[in-house]
């Protein structure tokens, strides 16, 4: 883990700031907005009580601010509080922002500033951003990879008291991608659709299917299991379920699902041992419940068929587009796909 001083990640930065342990400058930027919009929420929570923000509360907006009318708020003192907080939205846009260069030599330690720089990073060569990350936080804000959305959502609902098992998290992720801004609405959808007394609250994939619109039976998740097994019969069955309801089910996802399984199952034939636990450290996966797609999967192909298999997931990637594909509906394209790969 980063010293406080250099680049903090999201939890080091979220737990300083609950524990009150607050920089005199936190830089938010980044392509991810969720995790800026969340410590910005944050310090607003944590530094000042609703009666002090009356005082000591400024937000400017980058489009319509002057950096030296920024700064020359920065420098003022509180009144009858320990902090003044300062929050720059849309810092993208704000004009001279190298300017900040000056605050940063000497910030005002009774001033909490923060400034969120969206869809984008500011160059980490300039002196600016390497003066912020000696006395305060530069946190940059990452798209997660569609592995780690199954991770985000069990964090997000424990933080909630609610548990979530393996599928329906995986399911949620394959439904949603890697867009939080997506994922949230539909996570705090099923919030609500739980009894709020229980004292073991529990998202189920009979949930999800009920709430959120996604077959608990016909989804990626299963095709995936089925392909992996070889289980012709259940793979047949949720293609074509795929195929009358292409709309909910885009094949692009499904694309994307199964060259990403396929990609991770041509490493896995290169490791000198192909028991579990090899399999979980070679490909980062945190939970066995995942591997075991794997070690079915290396059980039922080898690494020729995989390395085929990957070129006509490309090929219908492509015609799923309109590349060399003239008539092909998107579920013959699925249908004649999942029969090449399990063939």
């Amino acid at each position: 883990m980063a010293a406080p001083s250099h680049k903090s990640n999201y939890e080091t930065t979220k737990n300083d700031i609950i524990n009150r342990r607050f920089k005199p400058i936190y830089l938010l930027m980044g392509e991810e907005s969720f995790f800026i919009d969340e410590l910005t929420e944050l310090l607003t929570e944590k530094v000042l009580t609703e009666s002090e923000k009356d005082f000591n509360m400024q937000i400017f907006y980058g489009v319509d601010s002057d950096v030296n009318e920024i700064i020359a708020s920065a420098r003022r003192f509180p009144m009858m509080s320990e902090y003044q907080l300062i929050i720059v939205k849309e810092a993208q846009n704000l004009d001279k922002f190298d300017i900040l260069d000056v605050y940063a030599k000497n910030p005002m330690p009774t001033t909490v500033l923060v400034i969120s720089y969206k869809h984008g990073t500011v160059d980490k060569r300039k002196a600016v951003i390497k003066k912020i990350d000696k006395i305060g936080v530069v946190f940059e804000s990452k798209k997660l990879y569609d592995n780690q959305i199954p991770g985000f959502i069990a964090s997000y609902l424990k933080a909630k008291d609610i548990g979530i098992d393996a599928k329906s998290a995986q399911m949620l992720s394959d439904f949603v991608g890697n867009d939080i801004s997506k994922l949230i609405p539909q996570l705090q959808k099923l919030e609500v659709s739980l009894p709020f007394q229980s004292p073991h609250r529990r998202i189920t994939a009979e949930m999800i299917e009920k709430n959120v619109g996604i077959s608990k039976d016909y989804n990626n998740f299963e095709l995936l299991k089925a392909v992996a097994k070889k289980d012709i019969v259940s793979a047949s069955r949720i293609v074509d379920y795929f195929s009358r309801n292409s709309k909910e089910n885009p094949i692009m996802a499904t694309v994307a699902v199964l060259f990403n399984y396929f990609s991770n199952l041509l490493e896995c034939f290169w490791l000198p041992r192909k028991d579990e636990a090899s399999v979980m450290t070679a490909l980062n996966i945190r939970s066995s419940f995942f591997v075991r797609d794997y070690l079915d999967g290396i059980r039922n192909y080898n690494a020729t068929k995989v390395m085929e298999i990957i070129s006509e997931l490309r090929t219908v990637d492509a015609a799923s587009k309109g590349i060399d594909n003239i008539s092909a509906t998107h579920g013959e394209l699925l249908k004649v796909l999942v029969y090449k790969i399990m063939h």
